[in-house]
C-alpha cells in the first residue's frame, strides 16, 4: 500500500527512537502521518498485544501465537491503516508482517509458508516501503539488558534470537524491492540520518 512504510528489527533494534524522530521530521516538514505499532495500535489489538507479551503466559504455543499476531494484524489495518491511508495519511508502523516471518516462521520453527498462510488476508495490504534495522543479536541484547521493564519475547534466549535475525534476511530474500536494510549497529543519529533519507527518497519530497 502507497504510503504505508514499516519498521523492522529484532528486540533493541531503536525502531521506536528512529519513528519518534521522523515523527519530528514529518511535523517540520507539514506531512501529515500517524504512527502505530504492532501488536496493538487500535483497542482490540492492544488487548491481544497484552495476552501474547505476557510473562504469565509461558505455556503459549507458538501457533497460538501466530494466530494471535494474525488477527491483531487484521483487525488494525482494518480497523486503522487503510483508512488512514486512503485518508492521504503516512502511516510509520513499528513491525508488521515480517516480524511473524522472522519470529513465528523461523525462530518458533512454524515455517515461512505456514505464516505466510496464516496471514493470507493481510497480504493484499502489504506496505510500500519497509525498513529493516539490522543489528546483531548480541549487540541488541546487551541493549536489553540496560531496560527495566521485559516481556515474555525479552526472556528467550541468545538461540532464539539469533534464529530471529536469521528470519529477518528470509524475509530479504522474499521481498528485496520492499525492504531496505539499515545497519543499526552504527551509532544511532546515523541510523535515523539514514532512515530519513530512504523515506524522503521514497516520498519524494
Amino acid at each position: 500500500m502507497k504510503n504505508f512504510i514499516t519498521f523492522e528489527g529484532g528486540e533493541c533494534s531503536g525502531k521506536t527512537t528512529i519513528i519518534g524522530e521522523i515523527s519530528k521530521l514529518f511535523d517540520e516538514m507539514n506531512i501529515k502521518y500517524i504512527t502505530t505499532r504492532e501488536p496493538g495500535g487500535i483497542k482490540i489489538a492492544e488487548k491481544i498485544r497484552s495476552i501474547i507479551l505476557d510473562i504469565d503466559n509461558k505455556e503459549m504455543t507458538s501457533e497460538t501465537e501466530a494466530l494471535l499476531y494474525a488477527a491483531s494484524r487484521m483487525q488494525h489495518l482494518k480497523e486503522k491503516v487503510i483508512p488512514m491511508c486512503e485518508a492521504g495519511y503516512v502511516v510509520l508502523c513499528d513491525r508488521f508482517l515480517d516480524s511473524s516471518i522472522a519470529y513465528q516462521g523461523c525462530a518458533r520453527g512454524l515455517g515461512v509458508d505456514r505464516v505466510l498462510s496464516i496471514n493470507s488476508f493481510a497480504l493484499d495490504y502489504l506496505p510500500d516501503l519497509t525498513i529493516f534495522i539490522d543489528v546483531k543479536p548480541e549487540v541488541a541484547l546487551k541493549r536489553l539488558s540496560l531496560r527495566d521493564k521485559t516481556d515474555r519475547l525479552d526472556l528467550e534466549t541468545i538461540d532464539f534470537h539469533n534464529k530471529v535475525y536469521d528470519g529477518y534476511h528470509e524475509a530479504l530474500k522474499l521481498y528485496p524491492d520492499r525492504i531496505k536494510v539499515v545497519d543499526g549497529n552504527q551509532p544511532l543519529e546515523d541510523v535515523i540520518k539514514d532512515c530519513k533519507k530512504i523515506i524522503l527518497e521514497y516520498l519524494g519530497v
